[in-house]
């Protein structure tokens, strides 16, 4: 046989054998009618659990906690040591700018109220309203007499000092510290019950196993109990703060 046909044939069944070989190679295609891949999955968000179908997630929860811990720290921080000021009681003291006009608005629309220790300044903004904002002062119920600023430095500046606490006033403080406690341990509760009301939706849908549902009533209960325990926290320390002024 002639050298060039041999390797003819050579050539052929190289080119056969190699078929064969890619044909017999695995092929990595999803089978049809089969679950898709992880990947798909992450391609595609819209297949993954809502929050509202989730046990686990307790975003809502958290963040009612903490928007009802956030208002109990500023309920206590409108409070002051002995209970005998707060700044927004003078701000919101109605003012009358003209003599003579039944107009009035509020002392924080003509003057800023700067308080500083246990005096308070109050900066009026044009010497037209100095007298009118001062009178305000004086005629309200809460025994502050405005005094000018001793240094003559600022003309427009009221100067006001606050009494020291009083046995009855620290006893209104300590109340009135309490109550924003209670008002916070009822927003926390609450926050609870839309949980609780969440994972027996779920429950009756049967759309949860029953063993993430006793997970997840476990895991909202030390949510829960973390809320409660800081609002006891801040509410504590507040209470030594108020009694020791």
């Amino acid at each position: 046989m002639p050298r060039s046909l041999r390797f003819s044939r050579t050539s052929v069944y190289g080119r056969v054998a190699l078929q064969r070989s890619f044909s017999t190679s695995p092929q990595w295609q999803k089978k049809s009618g089969g679950k898709p891949s992880q990947e798909a999955k992450q391609a595609n968000p819209k297949s993954s659990v809502s929050a509202e179908e989730d046990p686990y997630d307790f975003t809502t929860l958290e963040a009612d906690i903490a928007s009802s811990i956030e208002r109990l720290k500023t309920d206590l921080s409108k409070l002051r040591a002995g209970g005998r000021f707060n700044p927004e009681v003078v701000e919101n003291l109605r003012v009358q700018p003209q003599k003579g006009s039944n107009q009035t608005v509020k002392l924080s629309d003509v003057a800023q109220v700067i308080p500083k220790g246990r005096t308070v300044q109050v900066i009026v903004g044009e010497s037209d309203h100095l007298k009118p904002v001062s009178t305000a002062i004086s005629s309200s119920t809460l025994s502050l007499t405005p005094q000018p600023d001793p240094t003559g430095s600022n003309p427009l500046l009221l100067l006001l000092s606050i009494p020291p606490p009083t046995a009855d006033s620290r006893r209104a403080t300590l109340a009135e510290a309490t109550k924003a406690g209670e008002k916070a341990s009822t927003a926390v509760r609450d926050a609870r019950g839309k949980q609780q009301k969440k994972l027996r939706a779920l429950q009756l849908a049967k759309s949860v196993r029953p063993d993430d549902l006793k997970k997840a009533g476990g895991l909202m209960e030390k949510v829960v109990e973390k809320g409660a325990a800081e609002v006891k926290r801040v509410v504590d320390g507040a209470r030594k703060v108020f009694d020791s002024g």
